[in-house]
Order: structure tokens, then sequence, then C-alpha cells
């Protein structure tokens, strides 16, 4: 993508995640309410309503001035604008709920799907807004900060480059102090001659300072590009908020309640899929000391997993009534505390938290914590007219570019090939033959109708291995063609991946600023789970 003008952005087509081959089986059959028990959670207005009438008898005033207070607190380093200090203070109202996405402290946003989720978020929250007169919704990022894998988040790429931050992990990421900004320099290397570099580097180092907090910088980031929408930042790690999570926490570490609670959700979903996103811990909770650990139970003590730690069952009790900031929930566990601090509606994520998500649908109920309307977001891809023209040329659809590589291969060596024709139309011709011939040996001895069954698995195994020797044949033939096709996949999914996956924010921000954001929320549809195929 070029950086010597500012481009022109325009939507090519968009494609339901349902057609989509990638997309989990799971999100599918949610998506197209074939998940039984899980048919009210789909996003609809409809829905949303009736989540409005159970939040508004379940979260009460005290729960909201708590949530109000830790807000206001967590923001006293930031400047809020106008309507973030509105929204915040609007859910003291018992009339206003949330709608919350999260996400990981990825450097500098990580991959750009971070981007995406909020703008859906913020844009849903919009729309309920609309819908609901008599309501107000606020759109909320939840900040992981409690997560302790470091790795995970300490890097972003772009288009030519690989940034990486270093630093001392084990804790909770949030904790961690940028010490190693390095990739600061080399950031402004690449992008201080693009039409909006200066602004990209000058969001960095506010946000990156060393001595920042990971949870300060991304807090920093997020304000500042999305202060103007209202958006309402919150980190979970914090004590006045856990306060209220000590009854769940104690009933996780006594009996074990969200892993017996949703067995049978599991064995469902494993029966049906294959696997669940996330499996279920005997304890569900990590203990935060100078790190962040897991904790077991050996049927007589506490353990806190590769610490001296040791807890009696007296001893834990203690010291989650005294110190409940010091209790960290994990994967399965943070939704159930995020229902429990906030007015919340409906959850915007990724596939696979949505999948982890409908494994709690049971533990839900067994908390009294309504289960909210869950919405996969959109996914968006960026390609050039340069790439367009190449897919028109090679004769294949946009499409086709997000389905399965070697499907498309094999049909675009293969189509209109004279050989392939007739070898289908005889394979036809074989099996009818075998079917009369069939239906007359049932009249004969059994053995008789068995060997014409194996002569007919034998002469078709035959037509498929002709059928591969042809493919084999062709695609050599065309490998070139084959070859330009493979670049244009790459081209379309660096590294083999979407690219949201792949590219930072910046890479387009670039080239376009505050535009790109308005741009890329107008053309969601928040309706729909889909790919919006856009050209620049």
């Amino acid at each position: 993508m070029s950086t010597l003008f500012i481009p022109i952005l325009k939507k090519i087509t968009t494609i339901p995640f349902t057609e989509i081959e990638s997309i989990p089986l799971l999100i599918k059959d949610f998506l197209q309410q074939k998940v039984p028990g899980f048919e009210e959670s789909i996003f609809s207005t409809q829905h949303i309503a009736q989540q409005i009438m159970r939040k508004a008898t379940t979260f009460s005033q005290q729960q909201r001035n708590v949530l109000v207070e830790t807000l206001k607190k967590q923001s006293n380093d930031i400047t809020c604008s106008e309507l973030q200090l509105k929204n915040i203070e609007s859910l003291r109202n018992a009339g206003t709920f949330t709608v919350t996405t999260g996400h990981q402290l990825n450097l500098f946003a990580g991959p750009v799907f971070f981007i995406y989720k909020i703008l859906q978020t913020i844009k849903t929250a919009a729309l309920l807004n609309d819908c609901f007169p008599d309501n107000k919704v606020v759109p909320v990022f939840w900040m992981a900060t409690e997560d302790h894998d470091f790795e995970e988040i300490n890097h972003f790429s772009t288009e030519n480059f690989y940034y990486e931050t270093k630093a001392k992990s084990g804790g909770a990421v949030g904790d961690i102090k940028v010490q190693d900004d390095f990739f600061i320099s080399e950031f402004e290397r690449e992008f201080k001659d693009t039409v909006f570099g200066t602004e990209l580097i000058l969001m960095m180092k506010r946000a990156y300072r060393k001595g920042n907090s990971l949870a300060f910088a991304t807090r920093s980031l997020v304000h500042e590009l999305f202060s103007k929408y209202g958006l309402v930042v919150i980190d979970g790690n914090d004590a006045a908020l856990k306060v209220e999570m000590k009854n769940v926490f104690r009933g996780e570490l006594l009996h074990h309640e969200l892993q017996e609670s949703t067995k049978e959700t599991v064995n469902f979903l494993e029966k049906k899929y294959g696997k669940v996103q996330v499996n279920p811990r005997e304890i569900n909770l990590f203990y935060l000391s100078d790190t962040r650990n897991r904790i077991s139970y050996d049927k007589e003590q506490y353990r806190i997993v590769d610490t001296a730690i040791v807890f009696t069952a007296t001893e834990m009790l203690e010291e989650l009534d005294k110190h409940p900031e010091k209790f960290s929930p994990n994967a399965l566990m943070r939704p159930v505390y995020q229902e429990s601090v906030l007015p919340n509606l409906a959850y915007i994520g990724g596939n696979a938290e949505v999948m982890y998500w409908l494994e709690l649908k049971e533990y839900f109920e067994k908390l009294d914590l309504p289960f909210p309307v869950l919405i996969p977001r959109d996914s968006l891809v960026f390609i050039s007219e340069k790439t367009l023209l190449k897919t028109e040329k090679i004769g294949i659809e946009i499409h086709d570019l997000f389905r399965n590589f070697a499907s498309v291969s094999k049909e675009m060596v293969m189509i209109n090939n004279e050989i392939l024709q007739l070898l289908d139309e005889q394979e036809v011709h074989l099996k009818q033959q075998f079917e009369n011939l069939a239906e007359q040996a049932k009249k004969t001895d059994k053995s008789f109708a068995n060997l014409v069954s194996a002569e007919e698995r034998r002469q078709l195994n035959s037509f498929q291995r002709m059928k591969k020797r042809l493919l084999r044949a062709e695609k050599m033939k065309q490998h070139e063609k084959l070859e330009r096709l493979e670049n244009l996949f790459l081209t379309v999914h660096p590294g083999n991946s979407w690219q949201e996956r792949v590219y930072n924010f910046s890479v387009f921000y670039s080239l376009l600023g505050r535009e790109w954001l308005r741009y890329c929320y107008d053309e969601m549809d928040v309706e729909k789970s889909e790919l919006i195929i856009l050209s620049i």
C-alpha cells in the first residue's frame, strides 16, 4: 500500500460468517439458532429488550454506585471527554446499561481486530440507544490486565516489520512497566514519512513512555482513539470490584461450581463439535502475589502452583475475605466477573471468545446471573485495487480468496478439462451399471452380492486414482498460474492468516488517520456477523 497519496476506500462486498468455510461450525450453528438453549442469546432487539428486563431486576443500586466510583478512580490519570464523563455518571441510573468488549493489553493494540471490535461495540451501543430511547446504553472496553502471558502480547506487526518489547513478566501484565522502548524509534523510522505517521508516533510515545504500566499505556491509547465516542474503559484488577465476587470465588474454592455446573454443556459441545474452546478446571482462579499462579486443591490444602505458598481451607477463606484483590479469574471465570460488576446487555467478541462463553450458560443460571446476548464480531479486510485486478485477471471471484486454497486451486486448473469431464461422465455411468447389477445380485446368493460390491469399490477407486494423477499433471502444466494464485492468497492472507490477525492498525491509520476509524465504523452492520471486504 503506497504511502504517497491518500487512498479512496469503498466496500466491495460482504460474506456472512455462515458462508465462510473457516468459520467454526459452532459459530455458524449459533448464528442460525441451531444450538439448543441459546436461541435467545443471539443479537436482536427483541432479545436485547428481554435482557434489559432481566438486568434491571438483578443489578442493584449499590453495584451501580461501586461501579461509578471505581470508573472515576481509574480515570483519574486521564482527561476524559465530556461524553465519557456523562456516560460514567449515567451508570448510576437504573435505566442505563452497557455493551461490552474486551481484549488483552497487546503492544500498541496488536492485531487490527482490536480496533474493529471496539468500533463495533460503540456502534452497537448507538443502535440500541436509538432502539430503546427510554434507556441509555454505554459502550465499555474491558482491559484484560490480569493476564500473565506477556509473550502473547509484547509485539505487533506491520506490512514490513515486526516490533517487540522486553520486560520482566510473570505477574499481572497490566502492572508491567515499559522498560525497553527501542520499538518506538524503529516504528518512527518506518512511519515518519507517511501522511498520518507523526500522529501515530506521538500517540505511541505518550502511551509507552518508560515507566508507564501496560495498563496505563493501553488505556491511554484507547482513550486517544475513542474518547470522543464516549467509550468507557474498565480495569477488572480492582479491589472494590472484586469485593463483589467474594461469594462467587468462595463457591469456586469450596465446591468447584464452575466445573460442576458446566459438565452437561461441555459434554454436549465435545460430542457434537469435537472439543470445547477452554476446558474448565477444578478451580478456575489464580492467586496474585509477585506472580500470577493457578490455585489447586489436593483434598487437604490449597496450593499456589509453582510456588511454596499453601493455605488450609480456613486460611484460604480468610485470605479471600481480607484480600479479594489477590484472587484473579481465569479465561472462563472472567465472563462471570464481568457480568457481575456491569449492567451488561451484550458481549462482542471473536469466535473463540464466543465459543467459550457458550460453555457457561448453566453456571450463570446457578448464580442467578443473566446470561448476555453474544455477538461474534465483524471482520474487515482491505484489499488494494492492484490485487483486485489480479483476482479478476486470474479468473476467480473475490469470495474465492476466503475459501480453502486447495479447493480453489483444484477448481481453477481443472475448469473445462475435457478428460475430467469424461471421467466424471464415465464414473456416473459405472455407478449406474453397478446399481443395476446390485439389484440382480440380491436375487442370487450373498457371496455374489459381496463380490459385486467389492468390484464396484475397486473400479471406483481406480477412477479416483486417475483423477488425482490428472490433477497432478494439470498442476505441473499450469504451475505459473498456480503460483500467481498462491501469491494472491498470501497478499490477502499475510502469513497464511486473516489480515486482521496480523497487521497492526497503524498500517491503515497512517494513510487516512481518524477518517479510517470513521470509515470502518460506517461500513459495519452491527446486526450481522460478516466479513466486510473493502478496497484501498
